[in-house]
């Protein structure tokens, strides 16, 4: 059958070898699997075709099961049977061996059941597939357009040569346009368009490629900072709820004895005046202080302290100087003294 093909593909090419003198021969190929395993009709079918596939190999190990059980008790009673109960058995295991054997080779046989199943599954398909490889090649004046997954051996194929994409998509339209509107159908059209000059444009194929490739970076970026926002947003509203529930404890008096201790300290510092008021009115004064009202209150007390400080600093030099003029008078008299 290979030979055949052959001898019959090497007289095409004679054939065309005078015209290719004229123009250029185009030649496509398509990868009839790759474009079964993509028409979802087809992958729905076979994944029910696998399910009774699965059924048909736990019948066949149920079989085997009970064949092995009749084989065990036989063999453990052997010795209590006569003769003619050990042939019965063992006919009768050995029809069930050779039912169990029918059943298998009826459905996974060379001509079985799955194998029939699985052509009149692709059939239909193959059809669809045969029309659209024709609507294709005189469309875009294909001269050949080969299937790289029969008989014919390809040692070598372009992938740029390969239709098999656009023979999905073909099939694919035929399906959506009978659940468009005409909107809807419009719209298809045009995309077709677009998508039938991206195929006959290598070029533009490229550019096309390049195109979708930036718009994936782009999205990416847009939903990478999307996700940021989202996340500064929520830390945000964190804090003000913290900031908030904060505020309500403090409002309540529910906040800390450290923080009540420190509040009181400072709005001491921050009025003194207040500090023969009733203890009542201080212990509130303390719990509702604001945080503008702590930092006034600790800029006073670094004012006070650097006061105090240069007061202390001022009274060191002046008791410093007067030790040094009491000092010098005390030389002229110590001078005299001397002297006399």
């Amino acid at each position: 059958m290979r030979k055949q093909f052959l001898f019959i593909f090497s007289a095409f090419i004679v054939a065309y070898t005078s015209q290719a003198q004229t123009r250029t021969t185009r030649i496509g190929y398509i990868d009839m699997e790759y474009i079964l395993e993509n028409v979802s009709d087809y992958k729905e079918a076979k994944s029910q075709l696998e399910l009774k596939a699965q059924k048909w190999k736990q019948e066949i190990e149920a079989k085997k099961l009970d064949i092995n059980i009749l084989k065990d008790g036989l063999k453990a009673e052997r010795a209590l049977l006569t003769k003619e109960l050990i042939d019965e058995r063992e006919t009768e295991i050995k029809f069930l061996e050779n039912e169990m054997l029918d059943y298998q080779q009826k459905q996974f046989g060379a001509e079985g059941n799955l194998i029939h199943q699985k052509a009149a599954l692709a059939k239909p398909i193959q059809d669809q597939v045969f029309t659209a490889v024709q609507d294709i090649a005189e469309a875009k004046s294909y001269d050949f357009v080969f299937d790289k997954s029969s008989d014919l051996t390809m040692l070598f194929s372009n992938k740029k040569f390969d239709i098999s994409d656009q023979v999905i998509r073909v099939l694919n339209r035929a399906d959506k346009r009978e659940q468009l509107t005409k909107k809807q159908l419009k719209d298809q059209e045009a995309k077709e368009k677009v998508e039938n000059a991206i195929d006959e444009n290598p070029a533009m194929q490229d550019r096309q490629k390049a195109l979708d490739e930036k718009r994936t970076a782009r999205e990416k970026l847009i939903e990478d900072r999307r996700l940021e926002q989202e996340a500064k947003k929520k830390e945000y509203d964190d804090r003000r709820k913290a900031i908030a529930a904060e505020r309500e404890a403090k409002k309540n008096g529910t906040v800390s004895e450290p923080a009540k201790a420190d509040a009181t300290k400072t709005d001491a510092t921050a009025k003194p005046a207040d500090a023969t008021a009733k203890p009542a009115a201080t212990g509130t004064e303390a719990t509702t202080t604001d945080p503008a009202v702590d930092k006034a209150a600790e800029r006073q007390k670094l004012y006070e302290q650097r006061k105090k400080e240069l007061e202390d600093r001022r009274k060191k030099i002046l008791e410093e100087r007067e030790a040094a003029k009491k000092a010098k008078e005390a030389e002229p008299q110590k001078a005299n003294t001397t002297n006399n």
